[in-house]
């Protein structure tokens, strides 16, 4: 019986993703309409990722712990799909807006040799924007650096996102399941083709 319902589920188009990452998809977490510039000076908003598989992460610039790691796991993993033929944009959204011109970012995507066009950095908003983002739609924390520091406290975690709605996480700095992501990636376009 249990082999039966196993095959129903599967040919009723259910999309089987690994099990690497936390599957958030049964909840509720649905990115709110975002409006932002990209390293390019270019305009990039939620609607520009509509009818897409994208992943999302949180860095900025000027770290000196957990972002060199997450940008290089994310290099790979756009590496991956691009040898596999496989269009998913990524956004890297910076948490310090401030200081992360688009000319900033352009030379911290340099150093990871990202590829911008389908990688994007971007800033434009106001640190309270992107802190209502993080928290609200993506259940992270966010907070501005202590008294006599520069470094923010964010979240270190990879996003696949289906439309607007956020499918899985994974850790962006710790064992992170490179080629995990990509097959969820293809999975979920896959399944909207």
């Amino acid at each position: 019986m249990l082999t039966f319902l196993l095959l129903l589920l599967t040919a009723c188009g259910g999309t089987k993703l690994s099990d690497e990452g936390n599957d958030v998809s049964g909840q509720d977490w649905i990115v709110e309409n975002f409006t932002s510039t990209t390293e390019s000076g270019e305009q990039l908003s939620l609607k520009d990722l509509e009818g897409k598989v994208w992943l999302a992460d949180f860095i900025f610039s000027n770290c000196t712990s957990v972002c060199g790691p997450m940008s290089a796991h994310m290099s790979k993993i756009q590496q991956l799909l691009e040898d596999e033929d496989v269009d998913v944009p990524i956004v890297s959204f910076t948490v310090d807006p401030e200081r992360d011109t688009p000319e900033a970012l352009k030379k911290y995507a340099d150093q990871y040799g990202a590829n911008l066009t389908t990688w994007h950095f971007v800033t434009g908003y106001s640190f309270e924007e992107i802190k209502e983002l993080s928290v609200n739609s993506f259940k992270s924390p966010l907070e501005k650096p202590m008294k006599g520091d520069d470094q923010f406290s964010h979240g270190v975690y990879f996003y696949l996102i289906q439309n607007d709605k956020i499918i899985k996480t994974y850790n962006g700095v710790k064992d992170t399941p490179i080629e995990a992501i990509v097959q969820d990636a293809k999975a979920l376009k896959k399944d909207m083709q």
